[in-house]
């Protein structure tokens, strides 16, 4: 059994992840569920030794044994790209394997609200792609970065870990740094980046303090800034920036937030009646009453905004599983499922 065999079936299957463990043949997860091969054996220790292994280079395997999990990225030819996470788990290694197209899809194609190209013809400002992991925010900044790449003449700056999408250069400069690979740090790549004159900047995960604050000085300095998060609605998302600072300093960051914060999507991914799958998609834009909520620290009004505000394009949760529902894309069933208002679903459904 090879690598390039079961990223093979990987593509074939149009699955978007492989999960390799002692115990169990390779699992793939196709349209969110996880789908063992057929007539594969069970992995034993030797044959994980080879999968994994097979994918580190030299370095690669050191920093493996010393840190007992890396991520990068591996390309199978010219036919997809992956994003690794290499682990070790009861003693044994392990790896999950996510499928990166290399053809970066349109926001129609992806069924994404129309609202989501507005942001990209920012000039500045601060954009939040937030969801749970493996909801669809990779693809998402990417399409949005591809259509910044394909319309305007700008400088894009990427720091990812690893990297996932690989942008050529159209209309845009794009220069992509992938963590260990071209800077040594977060912290470092970060603090430079404002040396490289970008114009477009994307920060891969917002994961600690360093990152945050970053993210909100570059995107006060006049640039565009995107970054993801792991949460699961825009009012967490808003609580999370602000709780990962020091007590003394949350109401500086509420006011520097307010000022530079443009908009917060908060994606899921539904699955759909005749197969595959839709984004549920939360949008909240940041209008005069939404920054006095956040200078204010009142986000448990955010919810309201949302869900009070669609003629000005913000979208709730409930609106669009019902939007699904009513164009017969997800079942009634699904919907509820995807949501902790079950009884706004009902009433928006017609």
């Amino acid at each position: 059994m090879e690598i390039k065999n079961l990223l093979e079936k990987v593509i074939n299957s149009n699955a978007s992840d492989l999960h390799l463990t002692i115990g169990a043949p390779p699992t793939l997860r196709i349209n969110g569920k996880l789908s063992p091969l057929v007539g594969v054996s069970a992995l034993t220790s030797e044959d994980l030794e080879d999968l994994v292994f097979g994918l580190l280079n030299k370095e690669q395997k050191e920093l493996f044994f010393v840190n007992k999990e890396i991520d990068f990225s591996f390309s199978l030819g010219q036919k997809a790209r992956f994003r690794v996470n290499a682990y070790f788990q009861k003693g044994y290694p392990a790896a999950a394997l996510r499928n990166i197209p290399f053809k970066i899809p349109k926001l129609d194609d992806i069924h994404l609200p129309k609202v989501l190209y507005e942001f990209c013809k920012l000039p500045q400002g601060f954009v939040l792609i937030t969801g749970a992991a493996g909801q669809g925010k990779s693809t998402t900044i990417a399409a949005m970065l591809n259509y910044i790449n394909e319309n305007r003449n700008a400088h894009i700056v990427t720091i990812e870990d690893p990297i996932e999408y690989v942008f050529p250069h159209k209309r845009s400069l794009v220069e992509q740094r992938e963590m260990y690979v071209d800077t040594h740090s977060w912290e470092i790549a970060l603090r430079s980046i404002l040396r490289e004159d970008p114009d477009v900047v994307l920060i891969g995960e917002m994961r600690d303090y360093e990152t945050i604050s970053a993210a909100l000085t570059i995107s006060e300095t006049g640039h565009l800034v995107f970054a993801t998060l792991h949460t699961n609605s825009a009012a967490q998302s808003i609580d999370r920036i602000i709780d990962v600072f020091p007590e003394h300093q949350q109401q500086q960051v509420r006011v520097q937030l307010a000022s530079v914060l443009e908009a917060v999507v908060c994606q899921r991914l539904v699955a759909a009646l005749g197969g595959g799958r839709f984004p549920a998609v939360e949008v909240l834009l940041t209008t005069n009453a939404v920054k006095n909520v956040i200078r204010e620290g009142k986000g448990h009004q955010i919810d309201n905004i949302i869900a009070t505000s669609l003629d000005l394009g913000m979208i709730s949760l409930e609106r669009s599983l019902a939007n699904l529902v009513n164009e017969g894309k997800i079942s009634l069933e699904e919907a509820k499922s995807k949501t902790l208002k079950p009884d706004i679903l009902v009433r928006l459904i017609k």
